[in-house]
């Protein structure tokens, strides 16, 4: 019995699991993905007519999302870096200006998110309706910030792959200089990583943009809908730090 509970605590994924838990980003995907399960499983029960599970859920859904943007309050410093890095960057214009604006809209989302956050653990009272212009605003920003990052996806996706046509085309069959031809594969590897790469950022961004435009009041989509697309770009959002963290298989 310890033999088989010690290869169960020290299994590989175990300590995989652990390694990703320790990670701040790690721990934020887990509570997300949590938080909007919680959040389409309220729908659901109340759908259902079961309010007291409901309620349950509900609150775990609330007080998730307060712990979430507690671990959050530096991160507007972050993006507001990462804007200020992007001027400098030696990018298309197009994509660096896009980075930029999308970056400026999580400073604006994050910061406006702190103040609910705030007013939410009643560490500062604002009146309801200043509250509720609060959170719209910083859904607003959020949505901006998404909005832009979609926009920069789609730019980054035709340049990639008018490179990858590019090298395919500059490619001559039965090249005998070898460091030439490993250049190429090198870049090519390289092309394929980035295409990937940003197709799964597009992929969680078109999931997550209801859930701005909803609390922005651009769009009407249900609790539960938006719990299912939280959910999925949770899991998405986990698996690449997973990756990170642990390498891939």
């Amino acid at each position: 019995m310890a033999s088989a509970a010690a290869q169960i605590i020290l299994h590989p994924t175990v300590s995989q699991g652990l390694k990703f838990g320790a990670t701040t980003l790690g721990r934020d995907k887990t509570y997300r993905a949590i938080q909007y399960f919680a959040r389409f499983y309220a729908w659901y029960l109340a759908a259902k007519g079961n309010k007291l599970d409901s309620a349950r859920w509900a609150a775990l859904k609330g007080h998730l999302g307060t712990a979430r943007k507690l671990m959050r309050l530096g991160k507007p410093l972050e993006h507001l870096q990462a804007a200020l890095r992007a001027t400098f960057s030696a990018g298309p214009v197009e994509e660096t200006l896009t980075t930029i604006a999308r970056q400026i809209g999580y400073f604006g989302y994050l910061s406006y998110d702190a103040i609910v956050w705030a007013n939410s653990i009643k560490f500062i009272t604002l009146d309801p309706a200043t509250a509720k212009k609060v959170a719209k605003r910083a859904f607003q920003f959020w949505f901006a910030g998404i909005a832009f990052s979609l926009v920069h996806g789609v730019l980054k996706a035709a340049r990639l792959a008018k490179e990858a046509k590019s090298l395919r085309e500059s490619e001559v069959y039965g090249e005998k200089d070898l460091s030439v031809e490993a250049a190429r594969e090198t870049r090519q590897s390289a092309i394929n990583a980035a295409r990937k790469s940003n197709r799964q950022q597009m992929l969680i961004d078109i999931l997550d943009i209801s859930i701005p435009a909803t609390g922005a009041e651009l769009v009407n989509v249900n609790e539960g809908t938006l719990g299912i697309l939280g959910l999925v770009s949770s899991i998405l959002g986990a698996k690449a730090q997973w990756e990170a963290v642990n390498g891939k298989k």
